[in-house]
């Protein structure tokens, strides 16, 4: 029906458009999404870590045991938002780079549309909170585009981060397409947790109070637990006890209770200890402490979390939300082997190529957890979070690809702590989503022609206990390590780095009899093994799999070349904003000149630019009369300050640095003229910081020794840098930096 329009009021008839009403039956939609929590780590799934209120969801509805993920963060959340694969849609590998083949873009697929764009027709509002991490972060600018973005991707709202980790005291925060500033410090007790959930009450809250009866969908993407694993400290030292007794008991600690709740068979083995673990009992004592004090911030970290998360979910209950709320936990892969074998205090300092010894960490013990610190746990406390299974994030093994899931809905599931045993993966979850809400897959999006949803619903399975697993083969491939998944059985090969793809092994694993790939029937099912590694072929040219490519350096290395192209000149004029790490000017390894065009007194003080934070970046500024720079690598800061007072009047201050041999040679320019300077080696092989670039100002957590923001109170018209050509970057090194942000 239309409106007829005559030549009068009297000659006419008005007509109002039905808004989309909630389709019958249709919940809200919470979904709770962890990063890196390893299988066990819930409560409910065989852990000591206190995880009341997950353990709550958990007993009022399901957990499933045969979840998989895609073993990394961007490809898990581009599978679960859209329903295909995540080399379908074009995120066959990480949102930090764009390698030129359809299936790694690192940008979801306009012909992929998301959960969130597939429920807007049918009057959802939906909210997104957290890491995002499916934009390409050079799109993470001021320019954008903004298309990949939440708000871009039927999102109403955004408050969280783009890239893959932040720091949880001095978040990158965007609202919406934003940046912003965090509302406390780490002095005010602020954390990113608490904060991502005081905003999805506030979303809500105004939600509800607007029209309650509008249905909605809110994802909340917590940064917890990935690395740098921060919390308070009461918490951390909680847990220092509790872990004392090493890895090698915790997992058998974790597998007993596992058997025990039904999590796993009870024939499940645990497999030998995974690759650069040591027993507990070989360790000496110092270093006991130090991992034990590791996992104990990744510890806190998640439990932390789960305190927060019992917030919201009482605030659903005070607002009559909670019985009508479909709530989803998980996590997007297993728990990270990015630690190395001796876990890390700051890792900033090894991404560059500064030797973090043992004794120093020890040294370090009590600041672990803290705001200057950028910590993550050893292999062998990640192998206990995986257990049983083998292998970590980024593989195709258990341990990488199997993941927790819990699902409450009081009003539409009457399960209360059962337990679910069906195969299913992360492309299944959206499609389950719709069948739920009575949602059928739109054929076209905003004009564009969608692609076929690829998951399978396991909605039967969520009040069958005996429906079917998905059927289908489901393929996994990450940096080269492969999987597939067919009829309860698994074909997987580990690659190592560099080696040929036609020399992996590949091992057999019957999945319905050997939950923690323990027993390989390689050699006693060889047909059946070479019709799965067959299959696995079929899935890749079907999926955008193709070409394996396992050449970490070059990818990482090229695509940052790429943005900047032949770019040499960068000016940042006064009242700009926040700049993203990743579109700011690369510096890493080479010769450049900065000058700031800036009118000073007596009393000027303050930052001229500064790129990173407390655990690495560089800062010109002057402080007390004087120009000074400070390049800070991984917490060791090489500073040099002016032979003079910064003279009154207009000045160009700044600092120009020569790479030769592999040392810095800095030296600070007042008006031209050398003031002052350093000879250091090495310093910024790979990686500066994942805080990004301020001028005028040091935003959050301070590069250097002054209290941030330490804004500059004379005034600073403009910034330029000016590259030169020789950069020489360590590719190898920058990728493992890169990998390890993941």
């Amino acid at each position: 029906m239309a409106a007829r329009i005559g030549k009068t009021v009297g000659e006419s008839q008005p007509y109002w458009p039905t808004a989309p009403k909630r389709p019958k039956g249709a919940p809200n939609i919470l979904i709770v999404l962890f990063d890196d929590v390893g299988f066990s780590d819930f409560g409910c799934y065989g852990s000591p870590i206190s995880t009341p209120t997950i353990d709550a969801l958990a007993g009022r509805g399901l957990r499933y045991t045969g979840f998989h993920t895609t073993s990394m963060c961007s490809t898990t959340r581009a599978a679960l938002l859209t329903g295909r694969n995540h080399h379908s849609v074009g995120v066959g590998c990480l949102a930090n780079f764009d390698s030129g083949y359809p299936g790694y873009r690192g940008k979801i697929a306009r012909e992929a549309g998301t959960l969130a764009e597939m429920l807007r027709p049918h009057g959802y509002r939906n909210y997104m909170l957290g890491k995002w991490h499916v934009t390409p972060l050079t799109e993470s600018g001021a320019t954008g585009p903004f298309d990949g973005w939440p708000l871009g991707r039927g999102f109403d709202r955004f408050y969280g981060f783009l890239d893959a980790e932040t720091d949880q005291y001095a978040p990158e925060l965007v609202r919406d397409n934003t940046p912003c500033d965090p509302p406390g410090t780490y002095e005010t007790g602020y954390h990113l947790t608490a904060d991502l959930v005081d905003q999805a009450i506030r979303y809500l809250a105004d939600h509800i109070a607007d029209d309650a009866e509008i249905p909605w969908l809110t994802w909340v993407a917590l940064g917890a637990c990935h690395a740098p694993h921060q919390a308070p400290a009461d918490l951390i030292r909680k847990y220092d006890a509790l872990f004392s007794s090493g890895w090698d008991d915790e997992r058998d600690q974790r597998l007993l209770r596992q058997k025990k709740m039904g999590v796993v068979p009870d024939n499940t083995r645990l497999p030998p200890r995974n690759d650069l673990v040591k027993p507990w009992a070989d360790l000496p004592e110092p270093e006991r402490r130090l991992y034990t004090r590791l996992q104990a911030a990744y510890a806190a970290m998640l439990e932390h979390a789960d305190r927060h998360l019992a917030r919201l979910v009482a605030f659903l209950d005070k607002a009559g939300q909670l019985d009508d709320t479909l709530i989803i936990v998980m996590s997007d892969n297993g728990a990270s082997q990015e630690g190395g074998p001796f876990g890390m205090v700051n890792a900033m300092g090894p991404y560059n190529l500064r030797r973090e010894p043992i004794e120093e960490k020890i040294a370090r013990l009590s600041d672990i957890g803290g705001p200057d610190t950028h910590s993550n746990f050893p292999l062998g406390w990640a192998m206990a979070a995986n257990t049983p299974l083998r292998r970590y994030k980024q593989n195709t093994h258990g341990g990488g690809i199997r993941d927790p899931l819990v699902i409450s809905w009081p009003k539409g599931l009457p399960a209360r702590g059962e337990l679910r045993h069906q195969f299913c993966h992360a492309s299944d979850l959206a499609p389950t989503l719709l069948d739920i809400v009575g949602v059928t897959p739109p054929k076209t999006i905003n004009g564009v022609e969608q692609m076929p949803t690829e998951g399978t619903s396991f909605a039967a399975s969520l009040k069958d206990a005996k429906a079917p697993s998905k059927k289908g083969a489901q393929y996994f491939e990450m940096f080269g390590h492969r999987g597939l998944v067919q009829d309860g059985w698994k074909a997987v090969a580990f690659h190592p780095m560099g080696s040929s793809f036609d020399q992996d092994k590949w091992e057999l694993f019957h999945l319905d009899k050997d939950f923690s790939e323990t027993d390989d029937l390689a050699a006693r099912e060889p047909a059946r093994l070479k019709a799965m590694i067959e299959e696995w072929w079929k899935q890749a040219a079907a999926h955008q799999v193709l070409p394996l490519d396992d050449r970490f350096g070059p990818r990482f290395a090229d695509n940052a070349k790429r943005f900047h192209g032949p770019r040499k000149r960068f000016v940042f004029h006064t009242g700009m904003g926040h700049v993203p790490t990743d579109v700011a000017p690369d510096v890493r390894s080479r010769t450049y000149t900065i000058e700031a065009d800036a009118r000073v007194d007596e009393a000027s003080q303050g930052v001229l630019i500064a790129h990173g934070d407390m655990t690495c970046g560089y800062s010109l500024y002057i402080k007390d009369r004087h120009l000074t720079y400070d390049m800070n690598v991984g917490g060791q800061h090489h500073i040099v300050v002016s032979d003079r007072p910064v003279p009154p009047g207009n000045r160009r201050l700044g600092l120009r640095m020569r790479r030769k041999a592999g040392r810095n040679v800095a030296t600070l320019l007042i008006d031209g003229e050398a003031v002052g300077g350093f000879d250091e080696q090495n310093g910024f092989i790979s990686f500066i910081s994942w805080s990004g670039l301020d001028i005028g100002r040091d935003r959050g957590s301070p590069v250097s020794h002054y209290e941030a923001p330490f804004a500059f109170t004379g005034k600073l018209r403009k910034v330029t840098v000016l590259m030169d050509d020789d950069q020489a970057l360590d590719a190898t090194a920058a990728a493992n930096a890169t990998l390890a942000r993941e």
